[in-house]
């Protein structure tokens, strides 16, 4: 796509909300989608959208699982997650941008009794509670991030700054069922994340699937080998993998023995 076909499609998103369907192997559920967070939701089929995603959601969540979405953007994980953890399970979506939370919301809304209910948190992870500035991306809403981390190239600039609360993963342990399943895609806080997450990491020992770009390998790295966790590249087939001494882009954490 070239340029200026991006920049009026990245135009005529803005706003937008579509009405897409999971596969039917994932529960064929509806959800509340917008091409201003990506514009590959403007695909009618969603595991176009992200089939990596969705293929790891498949492979780490089994019925009953407790799974927390952190940065769920249109929720393509946490739903599908509700599916695979079934009535049993249960699903926590934490999201920083308050305009994709109202999306999450509606689409948790018409969750049928067999998927694991969803609740929904409109909260930055980091590696402390407080308040932060959220700059919203000029060209996707999925590359929001906190204004004092890099971000994304692909963010094109911001749009707009909010207020946003902070939460660490430590504090929601303490109020809310332990995840057996982390995601984590937080454009440039990973690291922060898992700073606030030593307990969590060292007692309930989650299953993580994170997003770790260029600046955060580094320390992202440190935080999870000491913690006993093995380093897989997510994008290489199951059968294929093998220990990594880094974090990569999509990279899957699995406690050691």
């Amino acid at each position: 796509m070239t340029g200026v076909l991006r920049s009026f499609a990245e135009r005529l998103s803005r706003g937008r909300v579509l009405r897409r369907r999971l596969p039917a192997n994932l529960g064929g559920h509806t959800l509340y989608v917008t091409p201003d967070s990506a514009l590959k939701l403007w695909r009618r089929e969603l595991w176009q959208a992200d089939p990596l995603l969705l293929s790891v959601a498949t492979e780490l969540v089994h019925p009953g699982d407790t799974v927390w979405d952190v940065g769920a953007n249109v929720g393509l994980f946490t739903f599908a997650a509700a599916f695979l953890a079934g009535a049993g399970g249960h699903v926590l979506a934490v999201e920083a941008d308050d305009w994709l939370t109202t999306l999450l919301r509606r689409s948790a809304a018409g969750l049928p009794a067999s998927h694991a209910p969803v609740d929904v948190l409109t909260a930055a992870v980091s590696d402390s509670a407080g308040i932060a500035e959220l700059c919203i991306a000029a060209r996707g809403r999925a590359g929001n991030h906190l204004r004092d981390v890099a971000g994304s190239s692909q963010a094109g600039g911001t749009r707009a700054v909010s207020k946003v609360v902070t939460v660490t993963l430590d504090g929601l342990l303490d109020v809310l069922p332990a995840p057996r399943v982390l995601k984590l895609d937080t454009e440039g806080a990973e690291a922060r994340c898992l700073q606030g997450a030593e307990r969590l990491l060292s007692t309930i020992r989650p299953a993580v699937f994170c997003e770790v770009n260029a600046e955060n390998v580094e320390a992202a790295g440190e935080i999870l080998r000491r913690h006993g966790y093995l380093l897989f590249d997510a994008q290489v087939p199951p059968r294929d993998r093998h220990p990594l001494p880094e974090p990569v882009w999509d990279t899957l954490a699995l406690p050691g023995p």
